[in-house]
C-alpha cells in the first residue's frame, strides 16, 4: 500500500520525471555529438551528486549513513546511473533520441516481467494484451529502415534494451531496499557513485577526455541542464517517487517522455517522425496502458482482500 505523503509533491515529482527527463534526449543527443559518452554521463554525474551533496548539508540534512545503506545505494546508483544512463547516452550516438525514447517506452514491460518473475504477481489477461501489443509497437518501431540508417543502429538498440534491465531491476530492488531516509542524501551518494563507475567505465574504453574550456556553447548549456535539471531535479525527484509509489506507477513516466522527446528531437534536430512511428508509438504506449491497468487491479484486490480479513478477525473477536 502506498505511504500518505503530499499530493501537490507527488505530483511535481512527476512533472519532474515526465516533462523534463523527456527532455534529456535532445540534451544527451547534442551532447554526445562532442563529448565521448561515458566522459559525458560521468562529468555530468559526479558533478550533480556533488551539488546534491553541498545542499544536502545546507539543509542540515545529516549525510552518515549506515554501511548498507551505502551498498544499497552503490548497487542502485550502478544500476540507475552507469548501466541504466550510460548505456543509452553511448547508443545516442547511432540512434536518434526520439528513437531511443520510443524504445525506452516499453520499460513497464519489463517491469512487470521482472515482477512476475521475481516477486511471483500473476500475469492478468489485460497484462498479456499489453505484452502483445508492446511487442508489436517495438517491431514496428525497429523495422523501419529509415530509422535504422547507422551502421551501429543495432548494437545501440541492444546497449537500450540492457539500460532498461538494469533500470527496471534497479527500481525493484529500490522501492524495498534500506535506504538513505532523505531523498537528497540518497540522490546524492548514488549519483556521486554512478558517476565515479562512469568514470571508470570511460577510462576502461579508452575515451580521450574533452576539457571544458574547449566545450561549444550547446554543449556547456546541455550538460547545465543536465546536471541542474536532468539529474539533480527529476532523479531526486524519482526516488522519492520510488518511496511514496508503486514501481509501475513511476513507470509510467514512459507514457509522457517519448512524446516529449519526439517532438524535441523533432523541432530541433530534425528527427524524422514517420507515419509508422507515430501507429508504433499509440500501439506501445496502448500497451503500456493495459499493463497498468492490469496492474492497479491487482493492487484493488488485494487491498479488498486485506480489508475483507480484517473485517473477519474483527466479527470473530466480537463474537
Amino acid at each position: 500500500m502506498e505511504k500518505k505523503t503530499s499530493l501537490p509533491l507527488i505530483i511535481a515529482a512527476f512533472f519532474a520525471i515526465y516533462v523534463i527527463w523527456g527532455s534529456t534526449y535532445l540534451l544527451n543527443k547534442v551532447a554526445v555529438g562532442e563529448l565521448p559518452p561515458f566522459m559525458l554521463a560521468a562529468v555530468r554525474f559526479v558533478s550533480a551528486g556533488l551539488l546534491v551533496f553541498g545542499i544536502a548539508a545546507l539543509l542540515g540534512k545529516p549525510l552518515r549513513i549506515s554501511r548498507k545503506q551505502f551498498l544499497n545505494a552503490t548497487f542502485a546508483g550502478f544500476l540507475f546511473l552507469s548501466l541504466g544512463n550510460g548505456m543509452v547516452v553511448w547508443a545516442l550516438k547511432y540512434v536518434d533520441s526520439n528513437f531511443a525514447a520510443l524504445i525506452i517506452s516499453a520499460q513497464p514491460l519489463l517491469v512487470m516481467f521482472m515482477m512476475w518473475m521475481l516477486q511471483g504477481q500473476r500475469l492478468r489477461p489485460m497484462s498479456l494484451v499489453g505484452v502483445f501489443l508492446g511487442a508489436l509497437g517495438i517491431y514496428l518501431l525497429v523495422s523501419q529502415a529509415t530509422l535504422v540508417r547507422h551502421p551501429l543502429a543495432w548494437v545501440g538498440i541492444l546497449m537500450i534494451v540492457s539500460a532498461m534491465i538494469a533500470w527496471a531491476y534497479g527500481s525493484l530492488f529500490v522501492g524495498k531496499a534500506d535506504m538513505p531516509s532523505n531523498f537528497f542524501v540518497n540522490t546524492a551518494y548514488q549519483m556521486l557513485i554512478g558517476g565515479i563507475f562512469l568514470g571508470l567505465m570511460s577510462i576502461g574504453a579508452g575515451e580521450a577526455w574533452v576539457a571544458p574550456s574547449t566545450w561549444s556553447l550547446p554543449t556547456i548549456w546541455s550538460m547545465a541542464l543536465l546536471v541542474i535539471f536532468g539529474s539533480i531535479v527529476a532523479f531526486t525527484s524519482f526516488n522519492f517517487l520510488l518511496k511514496n509509489v508503486s514501481p509501475e506507477k513511476v513507470a509510467t513516466n514512459t507514457y509522457v517522455n517519448p512524446i516529449v522527446a519526439m517532438f524535441l528531437g523533432w523541432y530541433f534536430l530534425e528527427e524524422p517522425i514517420t507515419g509508422q512511428s507515430m501507429v508504433a508509438a499509440l500501439i506501445l504506449l496502448t500497451g503500456v496502458y493495459f499493463i497498468n491497468t492490469g496492474r492497479k487491479k491487482i493492487g484493488l484486490r488485494r487491498f479488498q482482500g486485506k480489508e475483507n480479513g480484517v473485517r473477519k478477525e474483527a466479527a470473530s473477536e466480537r463474537e
